[in-house]
């Protein structure tokens, strides 16, 4: 199936908003891997946030649930109608693709 064709170009790294091909041209990420990977390329914080939770847990199904995963659920709740919805009542249903999300909706 040649759905998109071979690829233009063989990228080797990236920095920032910034990728680099195979012979070493600079180019801006103006896709950011579809659309997936809109915080940019290996910045200090997120490495280092990716790391931690990595050599704790790598992935989990969403069929249990994780510390950080209430943190966030949490975190969200209160952000709104000013913290009403995280004192009961509120939920948080965390998905990983636009179809899970729209039939959970």
């Amino acid at each position: 199936m040649n759905t998109f064709g071979p690829p233009k170009l063989a990228l080797v790294r990236g920095e920032g908003t910034h990728v680099w091909d195979a012979d070493g041209k600079e180019y801006v990420d103006l896709l950011a891997g579809i659309a997936v990977n809109s915080l940019g390329h290996g910045h200090p914080a997120l490495v280092g946030a990716i790391t931690e939770q990595l050599q704790t847990l790598g992935h989990v199904s969403n069929f249990f649930t994780t510390g950080p995963q209430v943190e966030l659920a949490e975190a969200l709740l209160r952000l709104l109608d000013g913290g009403v919805a995280a004192q009961g009542g509120g939920k948080v249903f965390f998905t990983n693709s636009g179809a899970e999300a729209n039939e959970g909706a």
